[in-house]
């Protein structure tokens, strides 16, 4: 069962959680901020809409086609 951080905090999950539903189990759903500075969501949870970029371990990376793994740190604000 993988332990992560999540935008500096610690959560536990499920093996085989993807990043996109951390966000919404240990977080307020939001994957990133727009230029407006509005809080976006994941939206089609295939990869399609990008508004599930996140930065996982220094890299942006799509929340919905990635899996939590031990140790990861997961930023939604820049």
């Amino acid at each position: 069962m993988p332990d992560l951080t999540l935008d500096g905090r610690a959560l536990h999950v499920a093996a085989g959680t993807s990043v996109a539903a951390a966000l919404a189990l240990g977080g307020d759903g939001s994957s990133r901020t727009s230029v407006s500075g509005q809080r976006r969501a994941p939206l089609c949870g295939m990869g399609v809409c990008q508004e599930c970029r996140v930065t996982i371990d220094g890299q942006r990376r799509l929340a919905c086609q990635t899996l939590c793994r031990d140790g990861m740190h997961v930023e939604t604000r820049p």
